[in-house]
């Protein structure tokens, strides 16, 4: 099988976060919190934030952070409280974006996305404007450097997964329903794989490419907005990056 990988879209945001690790420990610490609050600090129980968790250490988020982010929002009185909010809207030449957000002042974050939205040639729509362009899928991404593709092929969909996808970036790319990302990564990290990422995400059912310099640069400049927005924990779109 093989498709369309997004590992460009995932190496960039990698890229980005690299040289600004706090802000991506300040995202998954509002990830892991509102997992806590929400089932409990026991991930063997709580299989949201097991898979928060799994995400932290991916991105290379010490364990005495994690535990002590664990121990914050499960303490009596703890005063963090996020709604998980979405928004939709279009970028430069109507590139479709969800932009998922973990809040704890909505109108702050509305405000913010709806001006970045306006200040690169896009806006913000309703909800459901552009969701229906995109599948919401598992996404398990690994490195292709000394992996055997047929055996972990095999050993993926044996896992449960729903496709896997080969690019020319040196990613394998798989794909399951979103409530078997996390069995589905378990299994394969028992077998001895590594991660690049596991979340589930919006996958795009087709992809558009922006030729205009201007366009190409305002949304550049979209994306870099949101991802440094503490509020924004990801962003989605149909940009086919070159």
């Amino acid at each position: 099988m093989s498709g369309h990988s997004k590992w460009s879209t995932i190496k960039r945001k990698k890229e980005k976060t690299d040289g600004a690790r706090a802000k991506v420990f300040t995202k998954i610490g509002r990830e892991i919190s509102v997992a806590v609050k929400s089932g409990g600090p026991d991930p063997t129980v709580n299989s949201k934030l097991k898979d928060v968790i799994a995400k932290a250490k991916a991105n290379n988020v010490p364990n005495d952070n994690i535990e002590r982010i664990i121990k914050k929002a499960a303490g009596e009185g703890s005063a963090d409280n996020y709604e998980d909010i979405m928004y939709e809207g279009y970028g430069p030449s109507g590139i479709a974006v969800i932009v998922e957000t973990l809040t704890d002042n909505r109108n702050r974050t509305a405000g913010d996305v709806r001006h970045y939205f306006d200040k690169y040639g896009g806006n913000m729509g309703q909800s459901g404007c552009v969701s229906f362009m995109f599948n919401r899928c598992g996404v398990i991404t690994i490195e292709a450097e000394d992996v055997d593709e047929e055996k972990l092929m095999e050993d993926a969909l044996e896992a449960g997964a729903t496709d896997f996808i080969t690019d020319d970036e040196g990613i394998f790319e798989i794909r399951t329903e979103p409530n078997d990302l996390g069995g589905v990564r378990d299994d394969l990290e028992a077998k001895g794989y590594s991660f690049l990422s596991a979340e589930v995400e919006y996958v795009p059912t087709t992809y558009t490419k922006l030729t205009n310099e201007d366009d190409i640069n305002n949304m550049t400049k979209m994306l870099d907005m949101f991802d440094d927005n503490d509020d924004v924990q990801n962003v989605w779109h149909n940009w086919e990056m070159d």
